[in-house]
């Protein structure tokens, strides 16, 4: 969900902009930042986008004080529909229909509201605040009607709801809910969709069997994350089960453990693919998003599948359509970094990069070391950063740093031998050193990635003037950063390797890509 494009800041990102995409923004004539309306883009590549004039606003009771998260359906007739919360006159959330105006249009310009809305106000014991963000519709086991599953909360309990309709006007509210996580909260921008346990392709949102696991996703009010659990669907008692308990919605895996929130994926049927969008927030000061005159940008489309090789998570990674904008590689092979080693790397736009990096510990390493780092147990946000010092880590990359390394932001590994015996792997950006700039939050991001044997350390890093965002191992972890370099600017930005653990030596190998920028602009109307 876009709010506003970067325009002419020169610290602003220039390819993390964003077929045909529907986002909501701030409508700036209405407030300070406004209501909500829906902006709309088309792009035929996920790269090169074209903004369109706005597809929905907020202008009638039921969503006149917003027209919030919604989600399309494509049914087998052709028709679209769209499902979408508004914030009525008197601040209660309902769901509303919408249809294209006019389906032959490819653009789907114009869109109306269903004359009969709202389909959907809150249920009894349902507070009027806390109805909210439909999901895209999946066939029921008898394939003769669509059910949506939407985000709520009963006390501290999140929830999901699920209803059944055959014509999106009227529903049934089925027994009970999907699923209810204990101390969550509300859940928002609730997500729902199928994944092959076998293939590595996506699925279609209705595809259900032997074979499927169920991704469930929320977006926790309470502390503005995305979290996801793995689990199997019965639809025929309408339950979801998760896999691992301990790893439930909310309270234990994250899509991404930086600035990222208010995701959603659809099924693209052309490549057979799950892409899952996520909004970026700002991390400095309203003030200074106000003189910028734009605020939070759409990360980098992933593509989301499960992972084989550990059965426990989901991978997610950059749309093969970004290695389009990669030119004038670089390469780095066998770069021996011994403890407390720092390596430049010369590259010519170091503030638009594509990084894929990968690291070797000799296995010798691992004999003997100290347990005394894990007895409290390590973790990237309590960490204290990159210049923390252990037997086995921190080693990577540090990207947007100046000459002297006042500013620079670390993206790196930190290997700790557990209570249990076991080695784990912790996946961290520090963003304390990120900016010279007063009124930004500096923080370390992270959490533990699988590493099983015979891999190596990997991460790609796509770097965009005050953007990271970071995949290790092949997408098992991610970390968005939204850093504001003040120096690290442009030309004076650099990049450098480094390995600060006390003990070991580190073996880097290092592809750098500069990275052109991504076409946006306004569709050129007056040619239709």
């Amino acid at each position: 969900m876009n709010l506003m494009p970067p325009s002419t800041d020169p610290n602003g990102p220039l390819f993390h902009k964003g077929w045909y995409h529907l986002f909501y923004q701030y409508n700036p004539d209405s407030a300070v930042w406004g209501n909500i309306t829906w902006g709309h883009a088309v792009s035929k590549d996920l790269i090169h986008w074209l903004y369109l004039p706005f597809a929905m606003v907020p202008d009638h009771w039921y969503d006149i004080n917003g027209v919030w998260t919604g989600s399309a359906t494509s049914l087998p007739d052709g028709q679209i529909v769209m499902l979408y919360t508004g914030d009525t006159y008197d601040v209660v959330q309902v769901q509303c229909l919408a249809y294209p105006a006019n389906l032959s249009d490819p653009l789907l310009l114009d869109w109306v509201k269903y004359s009969g809305n709202p389909v959907l106000v809150p249920p009894p014991g349902i507070g009027a605040k806390d109805f909210r963000d439909p999901t895209t519709a999946w066939l029921s086991p008898d394939g003769d009607k669509w059910r949506i599953t939407i985000g709520s909360k009963v006390n501290t309990t999140g929830i999901s709801l699920v209803y059944e309709t055959v014509d999106f006007k009227t529903y049934d509210m089925l027994d009970g809910y999907m699923h209810a996580v204990p101390g969550t909260g509300m859940w928002e921008c609730v997500d729902f969709y199928p994944v092959s346990m076998s293939e590595v392709n996506g699925l279609d949102t209705s595809v259900s069997g032997s074979g499927v696991k169920h991704v469930l996703k929320a977006s926790l009010d309470d502390d503005k994350n995305d979290y996801y659990a793995l689990g199997v669907y019965d639809p025929i008692e309408n339950k979801w089960i998760p896999d691992d308990p301990n790893l439930d919605v909310g309270i234990g895996l994250r899509y991404d453990y930086g600035k990222y929130y208010a995701s959603k994926t659809f099924y693209d049927q052309k490549k057979q693919r799950r892409i899952l969008w996520g909004w970026i927030r700002e991390t400095d000061s309203e003030y200074a998003d106000i003189l910028k005159g734009w605020a939070s940008v759409q990360s980098i489309p992933r593509a989301v599948t499960f992972d084989q090789k550990t059965g426990s998570n989901i991978l997610q990674w950059p749309v093969s359509e970004v290695e389009e904008l990669r030119s004038d590689i670089v390469e780095f092979d066998n770069v021996k970094l011994g403890p407390g080693s720092l390596v430049p790397l010369k590259v010519d736009t170091p503030s638009q990069l594509d990084i894929v990096a990968s690291f070797e510990i000799d296995e010798d390493a691992f004999e003997g070391t100290v347990e005394a780092e894990a007895d409290a147990g390590y973790s990237c946000p309590t960490s204290g950063g990159a210049a923390n010092r252990g037997t086995l880590g921190p080693f990577g990359v540090i990207i947007l740093g100046d000459k002297t390394l006042s500013e620079g932001t670390s993206i790196y590994f930190y290997v700790t031998k557990g209570a249990n015996g076991k080695f784990e792997t912790h996946f961290c950006a520090d963003e304390l050193r990120s900016s010279l700039a007063p009124d930004v939050d500096k923080v370390v991001y992270g959490s533990k990635v699988p590493i099983l044997h015979g891999e190596k350390y990997s991460l790609r890093s796509l770097v965009d003037h005050s953007i990271v965002e970071s995949f290790a191992q092949g997408g098992r972890t991610v970390i968005t950063s939204r850093v504001y370099p003040t120096r690290a600017v442009d030309g004076a930005a650099r990049v450098y390797l480094f390995n600060n653990a006390t003990k070991v030596s580190v073996t880097a190998s290092v592809k750098l890509w500069n990275m052109g920028s991504a076409d946006i602009r306004t569709f050129p109307l007056n040619e239709l």
